[in-house]
């Protein structure tokens, strides 16, 4: 018995002690942000940290800090920046990674791969691409921003705004898209204004391999996301001789397929449906020629989306066609040979059927 308590105090003696940090010894880091040096080399990193405050009804506002430093990589910026506070950067609240443009132009394997590799940033982060610069963003505050949350968190996580123009991208997606064969990835564009009062998120980039980038405007981006996100809520403008009808888009349902012959690619098949009511028009209309709305908007809106998609052939960027190939068949050598050889002259069919259920509260 005397044995095992020396043994028991021994070890004691012996035992590290607790590495917890309280939490008054932290600061959480909500967002970070990713610019070209200044200098020319390496990234400029800045982080944006919300400041503790003892009651939500008594704050004035949002209350955060912001800490910059330039490295040649990520990871030695955040380090100096750790010498920059007296409390330990935490991450693991860390929910929006905000890049330039310009970096997620020209190849992000560098920079990203620290993101992932780290245990304590979440996957589930956003992916935003920013202009003018990243530390724009984040520094832009709206007078609508309030001290219990993040304006950049509520574009994406659907308890605040909801529109089809806004794509949403997490950090895992980025990865798996960006590496994957037979899709692109698609990021949404945060915007800043001059004076850093307002954001907006309107707008996409689309990042392929070998360098590949496309900046959509907010149609094509409206486009993208109605077709492969399946967006709705949303307005189609059709345009028929002397009318114009504004329809608002409550349901879309796509589904496509690849086409093939002898094992090879011939043709893409996209059968879309829609279904809303027409929210505005230039002229009285008839309830009883709705089958005529039906077929003009339906007309109207195939040659948009099959512009759209050509556009994307024309460059190259694949918004997931190539992946349903890849996944529709058996691996075999060559299997995705085939299909990038064919991808940009493959003829694209596209069936768009719109079903209007009334001409609005009046004829």
């Amino acid at each position: 018995m005397k044995q095992l308590r020396f043994l028991v105090i021994s070890l004691c003696l012996i035992l590290s002690g607790c590495g917890f940090k309280d939490i008054d010894k932290r600061v959480f880091i909500s967002a970070i942000g990713i610019d070209p040096s200044e200098s020319g080399e390496g990234y400029k990193v800045t982080v944006k940290i919300a400041l503790p405050i003892g009651s939500v009804k008594d704050a004035s506002g949002a209350k955060y800090a912001y800490f910059s430093k330039e490295g040649d990589t990520i990871g030695e910026s955040l380090r100096i920046l750790e010498t920059h506070t007296d409390k330990v950067l935490e991450f693991g609240h860390l929910k929006a990674i905000v890049i330039h443009e310009e970096l997620l132009a020209n190849g992000v394997e560098e920079y990203m791969d620290y993101f992932t590799r780290r245990g304590d940033i979440q996957l589930i982060a956003y992916i935003v691409a920013a202009r003018p610069t990243a530390e724009d963003v984040l520094k832009t505050e709206p007078s609508t921003e309030s001290a219990s949350t993040v304006s950049i968190f509520n574009f994406f996580d659907h308890t605040g705004t909801e529109s089809p123009f806004i794509t949403t991208t997490f950090l895992f997606q980025f990865r798996r898209e960006y590496y994957g064969k037979g899709i692109d990835t698609f990021v949404p564009i945060m915007e800043a204004n001059e004076d850093k009062t307002e954001l907006r998120v309107n707008k996409a980039i689309v990042t392929g391999k070998n360098d590949k980038f496309l900046a959509l405007t907010s149609v094509q981006t409206k486009y993208y996301n109605s077709v492969f996100k399946e967006m709705s809520g949303f307005d189609y403008k059709v345009k028929s001789d002397d009318l114009v009808l504004m329809l608002n888009i409550d349901n879309i349902r796509t589904s496509y397929k690849i086409i093939t012959e002898n094992n090879q690619p011939v043709s893409i098949k996209l059968d879309v449906k829609m279904i809303g009511i027409i929210g505005q028009s230039n002229k009285i209309l008839s309830i009883n020629k709705l089958d005529e709305y039906n077929k003009l908007s339906s007309k109207a809106i195939e040659k948009k989306l099959l512009d759209f998609l050509k556009m994307l052939q024309e460059e190259e960027l694949d918004p997931g066609f190539g992946l349903r190939y890849r996944a529709t068949r058996l691996n075999e050598e060559g299997l995705f040979d085939k299909w990038k050889e064919a991808y940009p002259t493959l003829p694209i069919d596209v069936t768009v059927d719109v079903q209007l259920k009334s001409t609005g509260a009046i004829e």
